[in-house]
């Protein structure tokens, strides 16, 4: 009986039908990353709001006021009175009733200058110039519920933390095709009620399921890409990544043509339905029928890629073994039980939680240093582009270790001259900026691909997962740190990222070098690496 490798090897290893199939799958990129970096146009400050007085409302509509005219009466007095007052946050502690004039409403209080008029904290809700722009002018997401918005994020990387472990757990139990089918329903499912939540608690649910379903349709889709291509084929796991870039670029461009974020939210959501078609025209992957003992149902599939493919399976072929089984319960104490395979994990997952912390702080970091949004996160995403061709032009000759390693200490390097390059140069802090994105974004590549070389077969999907939910730990983390400490001063999360870049550079120096390799077969396997 043949192994699957030596029957994919006469059926095509990278054939029309894989191409095909690698083609439809990526797609699924381009609608994750949109989720995943979504914040940043969701929830965009608002230009204009203040904090609006009791009885304004009734008052505006009584004397026909424009919010131009009730702004006026609200808040400049207010400024005349505190010059440090913005008004966005507080309030004159007055309130409007019917009796108030519509020509001087604060007529009312005598001879009372504004300014010896008590100040009162804003309870009754602010007034937007535009109200359903992003979700925090629907939500009220400003002033003391600022920190709200961070909790939107971490709750989306929650659910990506969730779905890596129970949509991974699901694939390998019920199969690939069927986890990523239901998973794009899921996200469509979820993103309609997310987009007409009527309060935040619902948006926040949905957000996490949303999250949850997302990371299940691109960990499935990469999965499955991996398992029906050849062994000599690993750069399909860094090709794929381009059409998560292709998201990042097209974003911008949706936010820019749709004034509400509801209306950003659906187009993003939508296209998931699209993928249910694959149903017709993706199989279920052959290695995975395997592991269920489904060898009829993989034989057939592999005579159905052999024929697409232009290619002739044997037809002397009853059955196919698969030459290694994994574990039955893989643990954690089985990565850190061997000396090299202790020190492998540990490095690995504080590569995974500082590439994903830094590149998300880096991408929600454009949302609040001014300028022009939509321009500077375009080229933010066009220059990560060239970091999957620099890495499938430099790891087959050069090795993984050292563009792992130098791409991170080049990102530490970045963010610490953008932190104090002065704001009067701002293309060059653009510039060294956008080095630190591209550098980030190599090292967020490489290390998919180094951590299922440093694995054994028994272990490496197991592996994987764990280590990989160390990114939805760090991208957790990564809104409180860029908001709270941007808060102190604006500069300051760069500081800490350079620091996290530096380390894990230094780090990845003392993994094994796999170039040129084989995949790890045991345990014994990584300790003589």
């Amino acid at each position: 009986m043949p192994s699957f490798d030596e029957v994919l090897k006469e059926a095509g290893e990278f054939g029309r039908f894989q191409k095909r199939v690698f083609f439809l799958l990526s797609q699924t990129g381009i609608t994750f990353s949109s989720l995943f970096a979504s914040v940043v146009f969701l929830g965009r400050a608002p230009d204009n709001f203040w904090c609006r007085i009791p009885g304004a409302a009734e008052l505006s509509d009584r004397c026909g006021w424009t919010l131009e005219e009730e702004l006026n009466f609200t808040v400049l007095p207010l400024r005349l009175g505190n010059e440090s007052a913005s008004g966005e946050c507080e309030r004159l502690d007055v309130t409007w009733d019917a009796s108030a004039g519509c020509a001087s409403p604060l007529a009312r209080y005598g001879n009372h200058s504004t300014g010896s008029l008590p100040l009162a904290p804003c309870r009754d809700g602010w007034v937007y110039e535009q109200p359903h722009a992003s979700i925090v002018s629907e939500y009220d997401l400003v002033c003391g519920n600022a920190w709200m918005l961070d909790l939107s994020q971490a709750i989306l990387n929650l659910g990506f933390l969730a779905g890596a472990f129970i949509l991974g757990y699901a694939a390998d139990r019920y199969g690939r095709i069927l986890i990523y089918l239901l998973s794009c329903l899921g996200v469509g499912i979820c993103g309609i009620i997310v987009a007409f939540s009527p309060n935040f608690t619902v948006f926040l649910i949905f957000r996490f399921l949303q999250g949850m379903f997302g990371k299940g349709t691109w960990m499935t889709c990469y999965v499955i890409v991996t398992e029906i291509v050849g062994s000599d084929q690993r750069i399909v796991g860094i090709v794929i990544q381009i059409f998560f870039t292709l998201g990042i670029i097209i974003l911008p461009g949706i936010a820019y043509l749709i004034p509400t974020w509801q209306g950003i939210q659906l187009a993003i959501s939508l296209p998931n339905f699209l993928f249910l078609l694959y149903y017709w025209v993706v199989p279920e992957s052959p290695r995975w029928l395997l592991t269920r003992k489904k060898g009829e149902k993989a034989l057939k599939i592999m005579r159905d890629i052999a024929k697409h493919n232009g290619k002739f399976l044997s037809p002397h072929y009853s059955e196919i073994t698969i030459s290694n089984e994994e574990v039955s319960n893989p643990s954690f104490l089985d990565l850190v039980r061997t000396p090299q395979m202790r020190r492998n994990t540990l490095i690995l997952m504080y590569a995974w939680f500082t590439s994903a912390l830094i590149y998300q702080g880096l991408v929600m970091r454009l949302g609040i240093i001014g300028g022009n949004l939509y321009l500077d996160f375009f080229i933010s995403g066009a220059v990560e582009l060239p970091a999957a061709f620099l890495i499938i032009v430099t790891i087959d000759r050069v090795g993984r270790r050292l563009p792992f390693a130098m791409s991170n200490i080049v990102a530490s390097v970045a963010c610490l001259i953008t932190a104090f390059l002065p704001e009067d140069i701002p293309w060059l802090k653009t510039t060294v900026a956008t080095l630190g994105r591209l550098s980030i974004t190599i090292a967020f590549e490489v290390v998919y691909l180094v951590n299922s070389e440093l694995y054994p077969t028994t272990l490496r999907n197991f592996g994987v997962s764990l280590c990989s939910s160390l990114c939805d730990l760090g991208g957790i983390i990564a809104p409180f740190l860029l908001f709270r400490l941007a808060a102190i001063w604006l500069e300051l999360p760069l500081i800490i990222f350079s620091i996290l870049a530096a380390v894990c550079g230094l780090l990845v120096l003392l993994l094994p070098e796999t170039k040129g390799i084989s995949l790890p077969e045991t345990l014994e396997d990584v300790e003589q690496l």
